[in-house]
Parts: C-alpha cells; structure tokens; sequence
C-alpha cells in the first residue's frame, strides 16, 4: 500500500497500486438472470479443514430458515460439493448462460465437476485458466434470486481467492480452521489477505473441536481446547463456531445427503448471516 494512500476514502482513491481501488475496479457484471443479496466468501489457510463441510452446512442451514441459497464451487481442482449434495448430472445452458444443478431441497449448485464427462477425471489447468472459470460461474450463470451465494474457495491466499475478492461483490468472509495446525499464524494469513482487499471477516469456524464421547456424552478435546475461540477474540472476529469430530456427519457426505444434516452447531452463525438481510 502506497504511504500517500488515503484509506479513509478508497472512492475517490488515485494512487497506482493501491489494492482497495484496484479491487473495487475490477469488479465482474453478474448474468443479467442473476438477482444475488449476499455474497459470501468461505475460506482457509490450508487444506483438510473441512471448508467445503461447513459451506454445504451452512447452505443447508440458511435454506431452512427459509432463503434462497446458492453455492459457487471455486475449489475447481479439488471440487467437492456436488458429491455431498448427491448430484451427478451435468450442467446444461443456452443463449443466455449456464443453469445450475439444484439439489432434492432447492440449493443451487455450480461445480466444474458438473462439466466433466468424467467427474473423477483431474482438472489440470494452469492458475490463469482458473480464475477464468470462477469469473464465468459468476457472469455466465443464471442464477436467478437468491439471498445467499456461498463461494466455496481452495484453501490458501493464491489465485482463485484473489480472483474472487476482486471481481465478486463479496460482502465478506467466514474462515474455517481445525485446532491441530498452527492456528493463529494460518487463521492471520486469511484473515489479513481479506483485510488487504477490504473484504469484512464476519466469522471463524474451528472444524474437529472436540469428539462426543459415545456412552457418556462428554467433550474430549483431542487436539487442545478454546484455540479458534481465543484467536476469534484476539482478531475480533464477531461470530464464531465450533464443529465436532462427528462421524453421522461424514457419513451424510459420503452418501451425498448432507440436507440431512440437522444439528446446531452452526445455528448462531447462520443467525449473524441472517441480520445482513
């Protein structure tokens, strides 16, 4: 960021290479179809978390309360979604763009996997290929209404998270993490990328907090306790929640029914969300 750069007032910002004026210039038209609310980022430092877990649960949570929901699969190399939704058809379009597959319960979906012949076929692109396709499931796809559009991004602060915050009208992020890896430094590296692009963080999902004990209920903390919590509150992060190792759940993945997934871990955050409205 340029010491001459004014921050307090990006709009009418003219310095070169300032990241704020850049992001906001860079912003991509959605599909004339589309009429989206809000766009919502989700995000990790690394792999393995479970990012594209709490997506499909959040999706599944805000549909219940009534919204209209979407999820954009941005995690092209390593797609995930349409498996935990059950769906194995393939995208279809015309002259006005490409609609999205819809689960049993009404969730849209957008997935390089639903435009493969093959969806176990690897997907090797090089970056710029990449941010491409996510620039074309926001602009050539009919969305249609929605209140939410999750965008489920690849781990890390590379390409596709660049691409999304600076061509998408994302009004902020949720970073989800696991309490096993270096969780403040990986949990700063997001959130910091998100603050460069002047993309709010509006939560933090600790993933495999603790296992249910079976015969006695209690929370065993494998990995340490209260980690994502205090690096929520030393980050001011507002809205936090913790997952447990739950294995109903990854079963529901595995058999692509996760809009069976009921449960209320994530009820206070899909409460935070709803106040955008």
């Amino acid at each position: 960021m340029s010491e001459a750069c004014n921050e307090s007032s990006c709009s009418s910002c003219s310095v070169e290479g300032c990241s704020s004026r850049k992001a906001a210039d860079m912003k991509e038209p959605a599909n004339q179809y589309s009429h989206i609310k809000h766009v919502i980022g989700i995000v990790s430092g690394k792999g393995g978390v479970g990012k594209s877990l709490v997506t499909s649960e959040l999706a599944v949570k805000l549909h219940r309360q009534g919204y209209k929901v979407g999820i954009l699969d941005a995690d092209i190399t390593g797609p995930s979604i349409p498996k935990v939704f059950g769906i194995h058809e393939k995208a279809v379009g015309n002259d006005k763009g490409v609609f999205p597959a819809e689960t049993p319960e009404g969730i849209k979906i957008i997935s390089v996997n639903l435009m493969l012949d093959n969806e176990e076929d690897p997907v090797v692109w090089r970056g710029p290929v990449i941010a491409g396709v996510v620039k074309q499931f926001w602009n050539e796809v009919i969305w249609g209404d929605l209140d939410y559009l999750l965008v489920d991004m690849p781990p890390g602060t590379g390409d596709v998270p660049l691409t999304v915050f600076q061509s998408l009208p994302v009004d902020g992020v949720i970073i989800v993490t696991s309490p096993q890896e270096l969780v403040e430094m990986i949990v700063k590296k997001a959130y910091k990328m998100a603050k460069m692009m002047n993309v709010p963080v509006l939560g933090l999902v600790q993933n495999m907090s603790y296992l249910l004990c079976p015969d006695c209920g209690r929370m065993i903390y494998i990995y340490g306790e209260g980690k994502g919590e205090q690096t929520a509150k030393a980050l001011s992060i507002p809205s936090y929640a913790s997952l447990p190792i739950d294995p109903s759940i990854a079963a529901l993945c595995d058999a692509g029914k996760i809009e069976e997934f009921d449960h209320p871990y994530l009820d206070a955050m899909v409460k935070y969300l709803s106040a955008l409205n």
